[in-house]
């Protein structure tokens, strides 16, 4: 395994190019003390809406706030939000979807309805319904996220189970009297859990942009938090000062990019049907 990352690393150039976006915002994100030249949410207004120069890489906003020490903070809360939900849908949609698809039956049917009836909203929509009815701030809007995404990856991992769960070393462990649950939890999830790890690293990318949707329409932190989404809907109303939202708009681009490029490359790695130069 490690081996073909290496290799992979090598020769799929895009994949490397997502690790290395990805790392640097992260490393970024947690130097962003030592990295940072001004404090993010400190104003001046004598130097507000000046333009990129060495005394502030990125320009400053309309609160004369350092766009690049703010960018830098703004990780740490986009990338903090995004992870934390996949982690958090990823896994309830594996566990759920994974007894869906094994135990089958009048079981499967009410849970797949459950999950339907949540998927069949849009979800940028139902997102903003579950945040504005719960409040405005961090924690909320990364619930809001959680659920919404969680039936995908339980749609997902039920397609996986019910294929796997065909498979000889799970009809013989139930053959030796191995329990459902030890079948479930050393058998079906270890043998289907590729699939849902490449959607999840794949969908970093999807959440950072909905949590920065919801912050630009001012359903996500409050200010001033430095958060890209909510920097982006500062610039709004300047336009001809292009570096107060395009800044924060490319770290949102080039993470999610990033991401994207990881997930496909996951997807070579661990897809035996893609895997043969690896």
């Amino acid at each position: 395994m490690f081996r073909s990352l290496k290799k992979m690393l090598k020769s799929n150039y895009l994949f490397t190019l997502g690790v290395v976006i990805c790392l640097a915002w992260i490393l970024a994100a947690v130097l962003a003390p030592l990295l940072a030249p001004y404090d993010p949410v400190v104003q001046d207004l004598t130097m507000r809406l000046k333009a990129p120069s060495a005394e502030h890489l990125f320009g400053t906003d309309n609160f004369g706030r350092d766009i690049f020490s703010r960018v830098i903070y703004g990780g740490r809360y986009s990338l903090l939000a995004g992870c934390l939900t996949v982690v958090i849908a990823g896994v309830i949609g594996t566990f759920y979807g994974a007894i869906a698809g094994y135990v089958g039956g009048w079981t499967d049917n009410v849970m797949m309805r459950i999950s339907e009836m949540i998927l069949s909203f849009p979800s940028l929509i139902l997102a903003m319904i579950i945040n504005a009815v719960m409040g405005s701030n961090l924690f909320n809007t990364m619930f809001a996220l959680v659920i919404v995404a969680w039936p995908t990856y339980a749609r997902l991992m039920r397609s996986v189970v019910l294929s796997v769960k065909e498979n000889e070393y799970v009809t013989a462990s139930e053959a030796l009297g191995a329990s459902k649950m030890r079948i479930l939890l050393k058998e079906i999830i270890p043998n289907s859990i590729s699939s849902v790890l490449i959607m999840a690293t794949t969908d970093i990318g999807n959440q950072i942009l909905m949590f920065s949707t919801l912050s630009f329409l001012g359903l996500g932190s409050a200010p001033p938090t430095p958060e890209w989404g909510m920097m982006v809907s500062d610039g709004v109303d300047y336009f001809n000062k292009f570096w107060v939202a395009g800044f924060p708009g490319l770290a949102i681009f080039t993470m999610a990019v990033g991401a994207n490029f990881i997930g496909d490359g996951l997807r070579d790695l661990l897809d035996p049907k893609l895997r043969k130069e690896f």
